[in-house]
């Protein structure tokens, strides 16, 4: 059973519009991943299609495969699986069925494993029809990356067929945990269905385990049924559309909340909950107030915030994130708040702050291969560990395969994430008012939040009159309203007295700041 933890806080918000459906995770609030839902879409990964073998390259030893996308999906010998033998007399004889129901796989005949170490023309002879599933979705110019190596993943366990496997997730620790889970899974699953346990069946019931397992049965029969007569290339299996899948994979006591403003969403995840946690059905609703879900909850805000080549941290640091062909480069930056007189320190707590944020990122963005981050430079090697070790303590969160090799001497730290589908971009910038268009601005609804960092900042730590110089317009926005209620007011009342100066040649969203006394420009 699910129940609330008082840790993390997780959300799912979902928002359908005609455009698609969007997906926001939140975690205390924080936005940490944003899907769009393509389902009744192709080239999904987990997808499973019927393909053709085309284009044997001995050289790279690979085959191209025309599953029916534009571009023929790529399939490297290593991708072929040790069953791939068995896979493709399965896919024969599942086409071949006449029979109205589906055989009886347990009784199926395994063939030997093909070498690791061989060669792609060995075993395509004939260039059969194959059963593939999608690896990696088309990114750019490249087709799906495809593998004959089927994985069926449930809430609790994956099945892989044509073994007799069980294996344990290592995450796992308890020796005696993992012993129970391995004696239930081999008690209860079919021959030739190997099963994977995952880290979320620790503690679960046999009873629980064993409805997850006849679910992905149901599954495999539906491939075995959906293959009878057909003709490549053809879809035969979708993954779950993104709402269920991302339920299935992060469902557990910490989610608390599922909001979704349209209600064949709400039903849908409702009827999921209630078929894997009786009870708890009750966390999902439907969103109806006037504004959108997006904007009600702050995503819309945070997506501003958060992407872009610009990156703030609330400590007055930011990262600048840029992308190269080979790979992505995240620079950390201490912006206004180094303090000279203990630089070994304020770069590890500025350090501390960026790796969180990093973290949140490359999920965010959906950020894959390789990663390189250039952290301010930390003199002591005991900070410079802990770095490496708090990324990884915060990566541990991250679904993606990855790995985080230590810093090098440079202060570079290299990270691996897995790239399954195009990274995530999004435009935060929006037409600048004053120039009609003809250059950007960072968006307006941080202007405020920007403003008051500074204001913060610098009347902590600077002994001076201040004054802020703005556009009328703004500056009407921040005094309107009664006298102890603007925004002006209540800045006053939080870090104290300063000046707001209207200036009439400014543009509209322009600001800065002077010392009164001395009517110096204070520059950051």
């Amino acid at each position: 059973m699910l129940e609330t933890s008082e840790l993390v806080n997780k959300e799912l918000i979902i928002q359908s519009s005609d455009s698609g459906v969007e997906i926001a995770l939140l975690e205390d609030k924080k936005l940490v991943e944003l899907h769009f839902d393509n389902s009744g879409g192709s080239f999904n990964v987990g997808d499973l299609y019927l393909g053709k073998l085309r284009k044997v390259m001995p050289g790279l030893n690979a085959v191209f495969v025309d599953i029916g996308h534009e571009k023929d999906a790529f399939l490297h010998y290593t991708d072929l699986s040790p069953y791939f033998k068995s896979l493709i007399k399965f896919t024969d004889m599942a086409i071949n069925d006449k029979s109205s129901a589906t055989f009886d796989f347990s009784k199926f005949t395994v063939e030997p494993e093909i070498h690791k170490t061989g060669h792609i023309v060995d075993v395509t002879q004939g260039k059969p029809n194959v059963l593939v599933q999608i690896l990696k979705e088309p990114i750019s110019s490249k087709g799906p990356r495809i593998s004959c190596e089927i994985s069926l993943p449930g809430r609790f366990i994956v099945v892989t067929p044509f073994n007799n496997f069980v294996n344990v997730s290592r995450k796992i620790q308890s020796t005696e945990e993992r012993k129970r889970l391995q004696r239930i899974i081999e008690s209860i699953k079919p021959n030739n269905l190997g099963v994977i346990v995952r880290t979320a069946a620790e503690g679960q019931s046999t009873a629980e385990l064993h409805k997850d397992l006849l679910n992905i049965i149901d599954s495999w029969k539906a491939i075995q049924f959906n293959l009878k007569g057909a003709k490549p290339p053809m879809k035969i299996l979708s993954e779950q559309n993104k709402t269920t899948s991302l339920l299935r994979d992060l469902l557990n006591k910490d989610f608390n909340k599922i909001v979704a403003n349209d209600n064949s969403v709400v039903s849908e995840a409702r009827d999921y909950i209630q078929s894997v946690a009786p009870g708890r059905e009750n966390i999902v609703s439907y969103y109806q107030n006037g504004a959108t879900i997006f904007d009600h909850y702050g995503i819309s805000k945070q997506v501003k915030a958060s992407f872009g080549k610009t990156v703030m941290l609330d400590g007055g640091g930011y990262l600048i994130i840029e992308h190269t062909e080979a790979l992505h480069v995240i620079d950390v930056n201490s912006g206004h708040k180094f303090s000279a007189e203990n630089q070994e320190e304020t770069a590890f707590n500025i350090n501390k702050e960026a790796a969180k944020e990093i973290s949140r990122q490359l999920r965010l963005r959906d950020i894959g291969g390789i990663i390189i981050v250039d952290f301010i430079d930390m003199k002591n090697p005991d900070n410079r560990r802990d770095i490496v070790n708090i990324v990884e303590g915060l990566m541990a969160e991250d679904r993606a395969k990855h790995s985080v090799l230590p810093l090098t001497k440079f202060g570079l730290l290299q990270i691996t994430r897995q790239r399954l589908r195009p990274e995530i971009k999004i435009s935060t910038g929006e037409t600048c008012p004053a120039c009609q268009g003809t250059g950007k601005v960072r968006s307006s609804q941080l202007l405020l939040d920007d403003i008051e960092k500074h204001i913060k900042y610098l009347k902590s730590n600077l002994n001076t009159a201040l004054e802020l110089h703005v556009h009328p317009i703004l500056k009407s926005h921040l005094t309107k309203g009664l006298l102890f209620n603007s925004i002006y007011s209540k800045w006053k009342k939080k870090y104290g007295v300063f000046n707001i100066i209207e200036d009439p040649g400014f543009e509209f969203i322009q600001y800065k700041f002077y010392d009164r006394n001395s009517g110096e420009e204070i520059k950051f």
